[in-house]
């Protein structure tokens, strides 16, 4: 177990597994949903998962919704690329501002994960439909966050003049 936190980055850290932690135990405190877990392995990768979840919620909803209201601006890709060449403290910068992002989504999920449970009380709607309703959800999220990746990779390259 050592050797596999000695792998992990900073960056899954403070972006993937403190997220999934805060989120699952603020969410079984607060919920019925019962995100905690009794093995502490298990609940690393499952903590790890949640913590990926509300970064990508951040990347794929949060981000654009601050761009659109104009409440955040962002440098052109190519300039960050050729900036962080020169001052090699933008990549922790830019670590930081995206733990900052995961934050916000951790706590607007909370709230969203809190209205839903009236939602299925009120309307009654079976465990097996919120299970399926994940699913579908994790599904479209992860194939527009696999898109956006691949966006970053290809202007990257761009960047890189090759």
């Amino acid at each position: 177990m050592k050797e596999l936190l000695d792998k992990i980055s900073s960056y899954n850290i403070f972006n993937y597994l403190l997220p999934g932690i805060i989120f699952a135990v603020i969410a079984s405190r607060i919920t019925h949903y019962p995100f905690v877990q009794k093995d502490i392995v298990v609940g690393a990768f499952v903590y790890y998962f949640i913590g990926l979840v509300i970064s990508r919620f951040g990347s794929l909803l949060i981000e654009p919704l601050l761009k659109w209201f104009h409440f955040v601006k962002f440098a052109d890709y190519k300039e960050f690329v050729a900036a962080s060449k020169k001052d090699e403290k933008l990549e922790l910068l830019s670590e930081v501002n995206n733990t900052y992002r995961t934050l916000s989504s951790l706590f607007l999920l909370i709230l969203l994960l809190k209205g839903y449970e009236k939602v299925e009380a009120r309307f009654c709607i079976p465990s097996q439909w919120s299970a399926g309703i994940l699913i579908v959800l994790l599904v479209i999220m992860f194939l527009f966050a696999y898109r956006k990746q691949t966006s970053y990779i290809q202007n990257r390259i761009e960047a890189s003049g090759v």
